[in-house]
């Protein structure tokens, strides 16, 4: 999985990048200039610990999110949002995470004079609606030129061109194609293109110290308030200085732990597991898939060879207390390569190749 992290400059995008991935990355970054920063994080995971416990595994290998640092938009040649290089950066993303500034602080310059996440929110979704109109007008033209030419089956290029025109009104409306109802062959289709307002968004409001979060009305997507500055510092201390500090600020979680669960539903992502001796291991799968693609997920030889999936929930085998008690209570499952997922799926595949 992996996550974009954009906002407009000033906005703390590299306070929140550092405080989701424990990294130092500079704050402060020459003016102009274009840089990535990526890191990635183990998705916190209480089963997999507990299972790992279970099978005494000498292995433990959590899920991960790839967070991406990006550079603000607006810091592009001629002050233009999206520059051709963040537009690079961001097209390989699964997900965007939108940084908007909320917090007041005279010592960090703001390009925009007052503090606005409204208005930065505003700016910031037609940015992206336009980027991707434009994209979509240039795709039609040429699809126009190509019927024109003869070259491609006439009828293949006609339905292009209709979706084309779909996501054309949908845009030109102000609605983000992820909300403009494609089928999944239709994403499947356009998902190539570039496209930014197709990929799932989740804002993050940076607040002060102490601040509570307004109301973001229009955002059309989920919306998550951090007080990035002390979640930020939060990191650089050891876990149990870090379990005090936020008993002492009334917080169940950290703003990681929050993203990261928010990022698994944005994302329509569950977990399952493989789990013994050598190695307790958690995977990413998005809700939904078989157990034909759970076994690709692990390895293309094993998808292939697929004969059947011995499956169990993690909580069940946790409270029967191993494999053999749960042999004895007749509670594995043995299912077909079309049977879905859940999530906390326990699975062991038998396979030949």
């Amino acid at each position: 999985m992996r996550l974009g992290i954009i906002g407009l400059p000033q906005a703390g995008k590299t306070t929140i990048f550092n405080a989701l991935t424990r990294s130092d990355r500079p704050l402060a970054m020459s003016a102009g200039r274009i840089e990535t920063a990526t890191a990635v994080v183990d998705v916190p995971d209480e089963r997999l610990l507990q299972l790992a416990a279970l099978f005494n595994s000498k292995k433990i290998v959590h899920a991960q999110i790839s967070f991406a640092d990006v550079a603000g938009m607006g810091s592009g040649e001629a002050g233009k949002g999206l520059s051709p290089q963040l537009l690079n950066a961001l097209t390989g993303m699964d997900g965007l995470l939108l940084v908007l500034r909320a917090f007041e602080d005279p010592s960090v310059a703001n390009p925009h004079e007052t503090v606005d996440p409204a208005r930065d929110l505003s700016y910031t979704l037609d940015e992206l609606l336009l980027n991707d109109l434009v994209i979509v007008e240039r795709r039609l033209a040429k699809l126009g030129e190509e019927r024109g030419k003869g070259g491609r089956d006439a009828a293949a290029i006609e339905r292009e061109q209709a979706l084309y025109g779909r996501l054309q009104e949908a845009l030109a409306a102000n609605q983000p194609l992820r909300a403009a109802g494609l089928s999944a062959e239709e994403a499947a289709q356009v998902a190539g293109a570039g496209l930014l307002t197709l990929k799932p968004l989740l804002v993050v409001l940076n607040l002060g110290e102490g601040q509570t979060a307004a109301a973001l009305p229009g955002a059309g997507a989920p919306v998550l308030a951090l007080q990035g500055k002390l979640e930020m510092e939060l990191t650089q201390l050891p876990p149990e200085d870090a379990a005090t500090f936020l008993q002492e600020y009334g917080l169940a979680e950290s703003g990681a732990q929050r993203v990261i669960r928010a990022a698994y539903d944005l994302l329509d992502t569950q977990t399952f597991y493989t789990v013994g001796d050598p190695e307790a291991h958690a995977w990413m799968l998005r809700r939904g898939e078989s157990a034909l693609e759970a076994a690709g997920t692990i390895h293309s030889d094993i998808a292939r060879g697929f004969i059947r999936a011995e499956i169990i929930a993690a909580e069940e085998l946790l409270a029967l207390g191993g494999m053999a008690q749960a042999r004895d209570a007749g509670k594995l499952r043995l299912e077909g390569r079309d049977y879905t997922i859940q999530d906390g799926d326990i699975i062991n595949v038998r396979f030949n190749v």
